[in-house]
């Protein structure tokens, strides 16, 4: 049968049509022309390998005593150095009357002076809430003494020293008097010790001539730097300040004058401990490291009136040194210190 001419062409056009929807299907589309400006897809997103790679060009801005990139982006930086360990030790026991509280350590410790941490109890360990009269407190020692002993710490090896900051709190004069009565020695502190044992605990001798610690208290902060073959110490106030009625404007002045004093050679990194610190540090700790670096002030929110205070002092020590690098430790404490200098 032979086909009239409107059917050809109706046979023609179906063909096409199912040609042309096989070659649509199983042929690819030719590469777009990446170096031709007026082919780009500039609204495209970048892939995750792309932003891994963009990160990766932050990041490769190291600054001194870090392995790694800028805080205020939000990445971490570490700090990789591992202290001596200690060889033939014994351990001793150190707790601290704060003035918030107490802070207990026990410490592995040879002949050379070189420590580890044993056990550490610090930030709210026995909170004087709870201690309301001489029986409350008399009980909580003895509660509290008893896990230390337990650990393996000799009666004869364990210290009490009371910081400079609680010393002007009330209930510490009572605390240190029961202890007497249980047949300890309480040692008093002052501000200026207290930096210095601070300073022998936390940094490490192959930064102690270029490099300073900062204490951030509740009751006052210590800054001290290796001078000579001495150290020198200053005081300035500490993250409870508002409670004396002192402005914030006037303590960052205060904290920016005393930070002033440090040697320029002396700030290369900044070892850092305290309340405040603790509470910023533990915000991005990885896992259990020694070393925390902090972010830069600005970068933290505050939590309370105390954390305030304590980012405003931390903030004037990094607008004064312009040290970029503060490290804090988790193992270390002044008390720590006071052990160290003991015969």
């Amino acid at each position: 049968m032979k086909l009239k001419l409107g059917g050809k062409i109706l046979l023609f056009v179906i063909v096409a049509a199912v040609a042309f929807f096989v070659l649509k299907r199983f042929v690819p589309a030719p590469a777009a022309d990446t170096n031709d400006p007026s082919k780009s897809t500039s609204s495209s997103a970048p892939s995750s390998e792309e932003r891994r790679d963009r990160d990766d060009e932050k990041s490769d801005n190291p600054r001194s005593g870090s392995s790694s990139s800028t805080s205020s982006s939000g990445e971490r930086r570490s700090f990789d150095f591992s202290p001596e360990k200690p060889v033939g030790g014994i351990l001793r026991g150190v707790v601290e009357v704060g003035a918030s509280g107490f802070n207990s350590f026990v410490i592995n410790m040879d002949q050379q002076k070189r420590w580890e941490i044993v056990s550490k109890d610090f930030g709210e360990s026995l909170a004087y809430e709870g201690l309301a009269t001489t029986d409350d407190i008399r009980a909580g020692l003895k509660k509290y003494l008893a896990g230390m002993f337990e650990k393996g710490v000799n009666k004869t090896n364990m210290h009490f020293v009371i910081s400079s900051g609680a010393q002007k709190e009330p209930k510490t004069a009572t605390i240190a008097n029961e202890l007497k009565k249980m047949g300890y020695v309480v040692n008093l502190v002052t501000a200026d010790q207290e930096a210095k044992f601070a300073f022998k605990a936390t940094v490490p001798p192959a930064y102690q001539d270029n490099s300073f610690l900062v204490d951030i208290g509740s009751g006052n902060t210590k800054i001290s730097w290796q001078e000579g073959a001495g150290l020198r110490a200053v005081e300035t106030p500490g993250a409870k300040y508002y409670e004396q009625g002192k402005s914030d404007d006037a303590v960052y002045d205060e904290v920016k004058a005393s930070a002033n004093k440090i040697p320029e050679g002396k700030r290369n990194v900044a070892f850092i401990i305290g309340g405040v610190p603790f509470t910023l540090a533990k915000q991005h700790r990885n896992g259990e490291e020694r070393y925390t670096v902090l972010n830069q002030p600005g970068s933290y929110k505050a939590a309370d009136k105390k954390m305030a205070s304590g980012i405003n002092i931390y903030k004037a020590l990094e607008d004064a040194t312009k040290c970029d690098t503060f490290v804090f430790d988790w193992d270390a404490n002044f008390t720590i210190g006071f052990l160290l200098s003991l015969r």
